[in-house]
């Protein structure tokens, strides 16, 4: 296998576990990194005080525990501790919250009313969450539990366009539309559905995790132990043209769609080219860091034991201004993803000094300064928010392109979430990571299974070249 070798664009979570994968089976490795430092979605750092940390894009991880990838990697064995809040999310209205605790009991015991309809819709998922997130999460082409893939069809058409009929008190209601956010695109939908029929469950066994220290350390664990096995990795190396890397036997791009297109497009096929150019993307994401002098002041105390927080106001609210946002109109009270890592995670500032983010949704490409906006929103739920802020600092959504070129216009999912682009994503093929470039094949959320960090894009991707390029039908052991 010696002169079997493979370039590895980008060190996102699905080009680092492809490149471990293929490393962990013996194949040379080399990951090409524009940035600075590894990681891509994953990176950490300070932003106002040395001794502060920021997470630049993802924050909370509720796939990272619950992926076939993460869970045989077994971030845990490698000293990642993926820390559990007491409630993984949390969705704050003008009256009351609505709570997502690790207790399934508890959660139900808090909606009244809705507590029997929780765990009526909820609960069987629960029990079932591993089987849902592997088949959700899977390649699209091999499908296993075959008793909850025949369920999991009408629990994502249940959660997608009969989410509104659920729960009739608001706390459960802004629950699920919180969880449906998450899909960034028009509300309800059937790709909604999806992702609460995942995530809405993982609140309740396995977590929606912070890392302690930051999301750093998944990329860093990654690094280490794709270095522990001869891989090899180059950052501030942008690659411009795929001819580049002709002298590797295999390229595999952990670039959006149109990364392909910027890097080969001269040489694809003109029909898969055509293809590739109708790719759609969705709304942007625009980012809102805070350094804080204490906890946010949620109205609601309960809420402040959330990791994540859901803020947005109603259903009927968030619903709208998604629908706005995905139409390209800019909403006055957009959703906004909110985290105050010290809840969980006390390294990560200093008494005094607090890190908090907040993700703010937009039309794609939007220029806007969303600093007042996110400020405003949470200072709806939390008065006096804005009295404990010493600096703030807004990533635009083309800034978030800049920053990382997967993300057209600020598409943190590198392709927009809708029916269409989940089945044929990006393009209808038997393989969805090979394409027609002999040897060149794609891994990134842009590609089956679609974003977040989970690495199974990447995981599918590596077996593809394993056993299409190399003859290795059996995917390494990943354990420590």
């Amino acid at each position: 296998m010696s002169g079997a070798e493979v370039a590895v664009v980008g060190s996102g979570p699905n080009g680092l576990a492809a490149a471990v994968v293929l490393a962990r089976a013996g194949v040379r490795v080399e990951v090409f990194e524009a940035a600075a430092e590894f990681g891509g979605g994953m990176r950490s750092k300070p932003l106002f005080d040395d001794r502060v940390v920021h997470d630049i894009c993802s924050f909370g991880h509720a796939m990272a525990p619950a992926s076939r990838f993460f869970r045989e990697f077994d971030l845990e064995a490698r000293g990642v501790r993926l820390l559990q809040p007491e409630a993984g999310y949390a969705h704050p209205l003008d009256r009351g919250a609505g709570i997502a605790y690790r207790s399934l009991d508890r959660t139900c015991e808090r909606l009244g009313r809705d507590g029997r309809r929780w765990r009526e819709h909820v609960g069987p998922l629960v029990e079932r969450s591993r089987e849902i997130v592997d088949l959700l999460l899977g390649d699209q082409r091999h499908f296993g539990h075959a008793g909850t893939a025949l369920r999991l069809p009408a629990e994502i058409f249940k959660f997608g366009l009969a989410a509104e009929h659920l729960f009739t008190g608001q706390e459960a209601r802004g629950m699920i539309a919180g969880v449906a956010a998450h899909a960034t695109g028009r509300l309800p939908s059937l790709p909604a559905g999806g992702v609460v029929a995942m995530l809405a469950p993982l609140a309740h066994s396995t977590g929606w995790t912070l890392p302690r220290g930051g999301s750093q350390r998944i990329a860093d664990a990654l690094v280490a132990d794709l270095l522990a096995h001869g891989g090899k990795l180059h950052a501030n190396t942008p690659i411009t043209d795929l001819r580049e890397l002709n002298k590797y036997k295999v390229v595999l791009l952990n670039t959006a769609p149109r990364g392909l297109l910027d890097l080969a497009g001269a040489l694809l096929p003109s029909r898969y080219r055509r293809t590739l150019e109708k790719v759609r993307y969705g709304p942007a994401a625009a980012k809102v860091d805070f350094l804080v002098t204490e906890p946010i002041p949620w109205a609601e105390p309960e809420v402040r034991v959330a990791g994540t927080v859901h803020v947005g106001g109603t259903m009927a609210e968030i619903f709208a201004s998604e629908t706005d946002i995905a139409r390209g109109k800019q909403s006055a009270r957009p959703f906004v993803l909110v985290s105050d890592p010290m809840v969980v995670d006390p390294t990560r500032g200093l008494p005094g000094k607090r890190p908090v983010l907040g993700y703010c949704h937009v039309p794609n490409g939007d220029p806007a300064d969303v600093t007042g906006t996110v400020r405003r929103q949470i200072e709806r739920f939390a008065p006096g928010f804005s009295d404990t802020i010493i600096e703030s600092r807004c990533t635009t959504a083309p800034q978030l392109e800049a920053y990382n070129p997967n993300y057209v216009g600020g598409d943190i999912s590198s392709g927009a979430v809708s029916v269409k682009q989940m089945i044929a994503r990006p393009a209808l093929r038997m393989n969805p990571y090979a394409t027609p470039l002999g040897g060149v094949y794609l891994c990134s959320g842009g590609v089956t299974p679609g974003p977040g960090v989970h690495g199974m894009g990447g995981f599918h991707a590596a077996a593809s070249i394993l056993r299409r390029e190399f003859g290795i039908r059996e995917v390494p052991g990943l354990h420590p």
